[in-house]
């Protein structure tokens, strides 16, 4: 059973004359007979009462067309549903991204990209590492914007941003006056860690790991809005990288001597995934951002 066929058979049924059917479809009337006759042989009905030169739909001729007409309607609306978030112009745009992003870097990207392109939308999905790279493996989004690479070779990374972490404490901390501090000087202070989901936590398990030091958990946070408001409550210490959404009042930011402690913020994309036209003018735009 063939799409052809079904438009066949319907504009059949709204004629009900197998010669003007096939006029109106720019066929000739045999092949229009054998159409109709290879659907009835596969439904094993007879789909139309024959009166001489004229026909008239069966009864199950009528059940069939009213199925028909509901599939083809739906498979229409599938298919315009696909052009609007595939055309280039007001597609749309499925961007998975670190909670911590939403503060500054995200609303930016999208509001420079809606100066070129407004009628494009975006869909958008904001949480912890482990959330953002599911969505991500599953399909759910086009692109990626994180802090943590995919250890995959199935997808792309692309630099956008390189921030330098701080070691943040309150201003009663003894270290607070200080200009700048090594890790080594932090060795026994309680340390507010983020749990294993969050993008940030393989970056400062790569600077630990490089400068040998082994950090005195004192607890363990969700997110790193969580981990600078317990340092702003006088819990701990911890490291973070200087971003809008973090600037917490109660917050002293200290620079760290030691080298390569940094947070790298890049963009995700599987390799050679069809893009729809609007995703790609997106990592497009991204790209020449940051290049």
């Amino acid at each position: 059973m063939e799409l052809t066929q079904l438009d066949y058979f319907l504009t059949v049924v709204r004629l009900q004359h197998v010669t003007k059917a096939s006029e109106a479809l720019a066929i000739t009337q045999p092949a229009l007979s054998h159409s109709i006759s290879k659907l009835e042989e596969e439904l094993g009905v007879p789909l139309f009462e024959r009166r001489g030169r004229n026909i008239q739909v069966s009864r199950y001729g009528r059940m069939f067309a009213e199925s028909v007409e509901r599939a083809l309607s739906e498979l229409e609306r599938g298919k315009q549903a696909l052009e609007a978030q595939t055309n280039p112009e007001s597609g749309v745009v499925r961007v998975a991204y670190l909670n911590i992003l939403g503060a500054e870097l995200v609303p930016k990207l999208i509001r420079g990209f809606h100066q070129r392109h407004p009628k494009i939308r975006f869909e958008l999905a904001q949480g912890n590492h482990t959330f953002i790279s599911g969505h991500m493996e599953s399909g759910e989004c086009d692109l990626m914007i994180s802090s943590a690479k995919l250890e995959s070779d199935d997808y792309e990374w692309v630099p956008m941003v390189t921030a330098p972490l701080y070691i943040v404490v309150s201003p009663a901390h003894r270290l607070a006056q200080r200009e700048a501090i090594e890790f080594r000087e932090l060795t026994g202070e309680p340390f507010i860690e983020v749990k294993h989901y969050c993008g940030l936590k393989s970056t400062l398990e790569s600077c630990f790991s490089r400068i040998g030091f082994a950090p005195a958990v004192a607890y363990e946070a969700e997110d790193l809005m969580t981990v600078a408001g317990f340092v702003a409550a006088g819990l701990g210490l911890s490291i973070l990288p200087k971003t809008n959404g973090l600037m917490l009042d109660g917050l002293v930011w200290l620079p760290i001597k030691d080298e390569g402690c940094i947070c790298e913020i890049g963009l995700v994309k599987k390799r050679d995934k069809f893009l729809a036209p609007a995703a790609k003018r997106f990592s497009e735009y991204v790209t020449a951002a940051f290049s």
